[in-house]
């Protein structure tokens, strides 16, 4: 590691400015300190989701709905899909035509691919239009067949390009699909291998295996739906990425008929949704954070507690101001669950060691016993455990505030890669009520409990933390990270801004630029 300790200081400092500035701005809409006139969130004249600050829109949703788990995901957004009349955008990190959306029903039933083929052949309005981060099959295992075998999409009307536009060593981790621009989806999952799962999680499903027959473990995600304005400007965001990824302008689908899938209950109807990117500086683009500020706000105004899932928890912004709180006598509970395990050399070496620190830095400042930092597991065969991967990205505050999407706690998801999440903030009772249910219900799912009975417990204890240590009894569960708050470090890892950069570096980049361009010429 000796040689990352001659990385030129502008890696490191212009992060750290950055992070400052987003602490500072959190810290000012913030709590005051236990005993001042101002010791919970800001007051309702000052929201936590301002547009121009940490949104870059909020527009009316008729109707949103929260999708947890892919299985119930890929049922819903096939049945979207079956009623587009005018256009289908699908934005991602990755994307696989052989999957088939519902594994568990038919194992050798029409895929992806075919779907979309046969949806366009009968309907000579429909425009369906995929962009797929230029990298994702290649880091995914899929190797150069995306990019040269698409039988499927050899047809005028079905467009798949890929997104080579991006910050050297940066991603385009944006997952949305938009269908006439009625209805769209946003959050952690990609129409791609390996995302699909019960909620049930086992821990081995003949269901859940690769195209060559190999099981993978299971995997636990979330992603919303809304429709009305809300999914038209999601329809915005793709065109804008696809406008700058092939340069070609496309206008909004006109004339299609609102859609819900049939049977699909929805949370919250007539309310605001905001909608916040990542999107790091290019030439000629500015950069926007809008994701991390938003995060920052939320935890900064929480009164009485925080519920995150995230797949990462490596950044020390977020870190930051969770300690704070912490620290506070009055502050709010927090339980995070975050994956467990590291994979690949870049996990293991940066993300695994900065979440072990980040722990260990939060478990010092929670002098008053109010966190819990877990990671979720199911039974095996054997009597053992099997670990559940946490792809998901979810932030709940109290029962006023809940943000789902592509971001994790990182420092690449804060200014390196393109990111966008959806945020509701509760302006009635009923949305109060609907964002503390869904609440329960993830923690109930990790608990292996009813959400009845997460409620019933959590009326009982009045408190998160006490309700999930009670019914935390089961061989499904979650279980502590064994890190010693005593021992250790507590700040990011040499190299870190390097290995984890939030931001491009921009001498690499104008290389990056230029072999982009190049890679873009050539798909």
């Amino acid at each position: 590691m000796n040689d990352l300790r001659n990385t030129p200081r502008s890696v490191y400092s212009d992060a750290r400015e950055a992070d400052t500035e987003i602490f500072d701005k959190a810290r000012k809409q913030a709590p005051a300190p236990a005993g001042t006139m101002n010791m919970a969130r800001p007051p309702a004249s000052e929201p936590i989701i301002r547009e121009g600050r940490n949104a870059w829109a909020v527009r009316s949703a008729e109707k949103v709905a929260f999708l947890v788990d892919s299985e119930i995901y890929f049922r819903h957004v096939e049945q979207a899909l079956s009623h587009a009349t005018r256009s289908i955008w699908i934005v991602g990190w990755d994307f696989d035509p052989d999957i088939r959306l519902r594994p568990h029903m038919d194992p050798q039933g029409e895929t992806l691919g075919g779907l979309l083929r046969r949806l366009v052949d009968a309907n000579e309005k429909l425009e369906i239009r995929i962009l797929v981060w230029s990298m994702g099959p290649i880091y995914s295992g899929k190797s150069l067949k995306l990019y040269i075998e698409h039988e499927w999409a050899d047809h005028p009307r079905i467009h798949l390009r890929f997104d080579s536009r991006h910050a050297l060593r940066g991603s385009h981790h944006q997952k949305m699909v938009c269908i006439d621009d009625m209805i769209a989806f946003v959050g952690g999952i990609d129409l791609t291998l390996g995302r699909w799962d019960t909620s049930d999680h086992p821990a081995r499903s003949r269901h859940r295996v690769t195209h060559r027959g190999d099981e993978y473990g299971p995997v636990h995600d979330v992603q919303a739906m809304v429709s009305g304005a809300a999914a038209r400007a999601i329809g915005d965001l793709t065109r804008g990425r696809w406008k700058r990824a092939t340069g070609e302008t496309i206008g909004s689908a006109e004339g299609a008929a609102p859609i819900w899938p049939d049977g699909l209950a929805y949370e919250i109807s007539a309310c605001d949704v905001a909608i916040a990117r990542t999107e790091p500086p290019l030439a000629g683009q500015r950069g926007r954070r809008e994701t991390i500020q938003l995060t920052a706000d939320a935890i900064a105004a929480a009164r009485k507690s925080i519920y995150i899932e995230t797949q990462y928890l490596a950044s020390f912004v977020v870190g930051k101001t969770v300690a704070k709180r912490l620290e506070e006598p009055d502050g709010p509970e927090v339980v995070i669950l975050t994956t467990y395990s590291s994979r690949g050399y870049l996990e293991q070496v940066v993300m695994g060691h900065n979440r072990n620190r980040l722990i260990r830095r939060l478990k010092r400042a929670d002098r008053f016993g109010r966190l819990r930092v877990v990671y979720a597991v199911v039974p095996q065969a054997d009597g053992g455990e099997c670990e559940v991967l946490i792809h998901s990205k979810v932030l709940i505050v109290d029962d006023h505030f809940i943000r789902i999407g592509s971001s994790n706690l990182n420092n690449r998801s804060e200014g390196l890669d393109t990111e966008c999440d959806i945020a509701i903030e509760a302006k009635t009772d009923a949305h109060r009520q609907i964002i503390i249910s869904f609440r329960n219900r993830l923690a109930a799912e990790h608990l292996d409990v009813t959400p009845q009975a997460f409620e019933a417990a959590f009326a009982r204890t009045g408190s998160l933390v006490a309700t999930i240590d009670d019914l935390n009894s089961r061989p499904r569960g979650v279980r502590p990270f064994p890190i010693s708050a005593s021992n250790g470090k507590t700040t990011p890892l040499i190299g870190t801004g390097l290995l984890d950069p939030k931001k491009p570096f921009w001498p690499l980049q104008r290389i990056s630029g230029y072999i982009g361009s190049l890679f873009s010429k050539i798909l």
